[in-house]
């Protein structure tokens, strides 16, 4: 039969209407680089978000506070090189970033005896020394420190290293240098990860202040070649990117995920993609990620999995400490609790500023069968978790 004329005028303009709403909402709309299932976390259950305990996790204290040494811990990151297990972070007698702040590293054959901390950098006449994570290559290991120097202003700061081929004798402190061969004027994020082809993508936080961005390079031990990648902020208050800390992780199709904790307090984390090796980056957008906005840690396996390690939760306790996994790195769909919060953590022993209860600024790294947690208990333990990664089950 046929139609009517009136019948296919009014068919074309329901597709003209539904074509317009869709252009509008394709302009309007930002996809967000991942997504993480609605259901995952239980707000209501503070201790553990109603997430299961791997099995088989093993949590070793690597330095606890007495009276007789500093009381102030944080910023805690472990590497193992030539069979030995390397533990660093930033110690103080009793306040955060204060004067007499300076890097403290610990060795351990086994894991779980671990040698008194060493220092890896003093304390500076002129400001403060932080920890800026590991890298290494080949017999080489590179240790990263943050300077903070009183005489910059607004505050940031600049990024050394040190080297050593038996974790023992080191270098002398040498500038991080950039691809045209100045000075790396910001601070080093300490979650650098290589690409499959060897290129290192890190962050930094530059001056003036602290405005992060992505960087990489492709000089294998990490130390001069890095270049600023294009990115853009959302936004600088107080000479104060929004987008603070950040970890990243591949998705499966190659695509790099760079994870922000925000400074806006959405309370999500905040996340930018690259699909050019790092060179070019989306503007950060919010995601369904509930974060103390505090530093995460993210990665991969060896699979392909992707992870992401934080206190999802919406406000500003960072406990529990917990382990999200995804298949692909699109959608993250399995959670485990690491540390529970309630009346399962330790004592705060001393008081001092910025220091309260929780599990602090996580970082990360895989080694044979094992993901490795490390992190700041109370700001005062120095701590690790160790997951067996078979005990990790997808749903």
């Amino acid at each position: 039969m046929k139609e009517s004329r009136f019948s296919i005028t009014l068919n074309v303009f329901a597709i003209l209407v539904v074509a317009s709403f869709q252009s509008c909402k394709n302009e309007n709309s930002v996809d967000t680089p991942f997504k993480v299932e609605s259901t995952l976390f239980d707000q209501n259950k503070k201790e553990d978000l109603g997430l299961k305990v791997p099995e088989g996790i093993e949590t070793v204290t690597v330095f606890k506070p007495s009276d007789s040494t500093d009381h102030f811990s944080n910023g805690v990151v472990m590497t193992i090189f030539k069979d030995v297990f390397y533990c660093q972070w930033q110690s103080s007698a009793k306040d955060e970033d204060s004067d007499d702040t300076w890097v403290a590293y610990s060795t351990s054959k086994d894991g779980k005896n671990w040698s008194a901390p060493i220092p890896l950098s003093e304390s500076l006449e002129i400001g403060y020394s932080t920890s800026g994570g590991w890298w290494k290559h080949g017999d080489t290991l590179v240790a990263y420190i943050n300077e903070w120097l009183d005489d910059v202003k607004p505050k940031g700061g600049f990024t050394f290293y040190k080297t050593s081929f038996d974790g023992i004798n080191w270098s002398k402190k040498k500038p991080v240098l950039m691809a045209d061969g100045t000075q790396l004027n910001g601070v080093f994020e300490q979650d650098p990860h290589a690409l499959p082809d060897g290129r290192i993508v890190g962050a930094a936080h530059f001056q003036p202040g602290l405005i992060v961005s992505p960087i990489y390079t492709d000089d294998p031990l990490g130390i001069s070649g890095w270049k600023r990648a294009e990115f853009s902020n959302n936004s600088i208050k107080n000479n104060v990117s929004r987008e603070l800390e950040p970890s990243w992780f591949l998705q499966n199709n190659n695509s790099l995920v760079m994870v922000f904790r925000d400074q806006n307090s959405t309370y999500f984390n905040l996340a930018s993609m690259s699909k050019d090796r790092g060179e070019t980056w989306t503007i950060p957008v919010v995601t369904n990620m509930p974060d103390s906005r505090s530093k995460q840690s993210a990665g991969n396996f060896n699979n392909g999995f992707s992870y992401i390690i934080n206190n999802p939760v919406n406000n500003k306790s960072r406990m529990p400490l917990a382990l999200t996994l995804s298949k692909n790195g699109n959608l993250f769909n399995t959670s485990y609790v690491l540390r529970k919060g309630g009346n399962t953590i330790q004592s705060l022993h001393y008081e001092g500023k910025y220091k309260r209860l929780g599990y602090h600024y996580p970082k990360s790294f895989v080694w044979e069968d094992y993901l490795y947690v490390s992190y700041a208990t109370n700001k005062e333990d120095v701590e690790y978790t160790k997951v067996p990664i078979a005990s990790l089950i997808l749903n």
